[in-house]
């Protein structure tokens, strides 16, 4: 199997998608595209969406000089990552061109030959796209001891009177936060995580025909149950995106939706995995150790009970209504 910088650095190359969906269909695709990429390889998908969002919030918020490097970097293999989360205690500033401080959950440190990065300013966030080679950050590994999603290489960095130039300022100050891009750019991981309840759905199937199990009627009901959950899961992305176009009040109460569908639907199909499969679950060369444990981390993005709430609200106010 190839390394994961060349997997991800070929997607990147040749990945069609270099700016905000303008509709619908392209949306999907993007989103089809992510799916696909995490129920191969959990990790490797999230690493891919961080490029998509830095590529985006470059192409949305840079000028067209930055939006021309951005294509050239690509064209000759660079990859991409959003570094947002401040290091406790010794958050990230830049000043008179020095950058000094350090980012947590900074994934694909080591990896990625370029970083976007939030900095403090007087609007509000300000984002600098870093070079990594040309300003290396130290990576601290010793945090990232984690039993899922250890390949996403998520370390603390930190730099220390690194020099960066004006050209590498992105956008205005308080543009990283803003809406619906920053809440709606959920729908992204989202999409991810669908594809590793897929995963688990392919695993489970492979396990049980292998063994000649897949006709128990207590392992056809599994099977059954977790095809719906991944179904659930694909549906509530489609309709998120499908959304997005058509009234923007509903926008982001329906990336929350999808989101809370996803959780709900991740948790479940974990259990039943766990169960179709058995002990051998458990076993580190089976493929739904990983699965399990790579999806069990990934699920927990922050704010599962805000975007509840959030849905909650839009359905009470009459913004969220089913329908088929």
């Amino acid at each position: 199997m190839t390394a994961l910088p060349a997997r991800l650095a070929a997607l990147a190359n040749d990945s069609p998608f270099l700016g905000d969906p303008p509709d619908a269909g392209s949306l999907l695709a993007l989103l089809g595209l992510l799916y696909r990429v995490g129920r191969e390889d959990l990790p490797l998908g999230r690493l891919f969406e961080g490029h998509v969002d830095a590529v985006q919030i470059v192409a949305r918020y840079g000028t067209p000089a930055q939006r021309h490097s951005l294509r050239a970097a690509i064209d000759k293999g660079a990859t991409f990552g959003v570094w947002n989360a401040d290091l406790k205690g010794a958050p990230l500033h830049l000043v008179d061109g020095r950058l000094n401080g350090g980012k947590s959950f900074a994934s694909g440190a080591g990896i990625l030959s370029h970083a976007l990065v939030t900095v403090e300013g007087d609007g509000g966030r300000q984002l600098v796209l870093i070079d990594l080679a040309a300003a290396p950050p130290t990576i601290d590994r010793s945090i990232w001891c984690v039993v899922g999603m250890q390949r996403s290489e998520t370390h603390v960095v930190r730099w220390h009177d690194a020099v960066v130039e004006q050209e590498a300022l992105i956008g205005a100050s308080g543009d990283y936060v803003r809406e619906p891009w920053f809440s709606g750019g959920a729908l992204r991981f989202t999409a991810v995580q669908a594809g590793g309840i897929a995963r688990l759905v392919d695993i489970v199937r492979d396990h049980l025909v292998a063994l000649d199990r897949a006709a128990d009627p207590h392992q056809a009901g599994r099977l059954a149950r977790l095809f719906a959950l991944a179904e659930a899961s694909a549906a509530a992305v489609r309709r998120a995106a499908d959304g997005w176009f058509e009234d923007n009040a509903s926008r982001l109460p329906r990336v929350a939706a999808a989101r809370a569908a996803v959780y709900e639907s991740g948790g479940e199909a974990l259990a039943l995995a766990q169960e179709a499969v058995g002990v051998s679950s458990l076993f580190v060369d089976h493929p739904l150790a990983d699965a399990i444990t790579d999806l069990s981390m990934y699920l927990r993005q922050p704010g599962p009970d805000a975007q509840r709430m959030q849905v909650g609200a839009a359905v009470a106010a009459g913004v969220l209504r089913p329908a088929l």
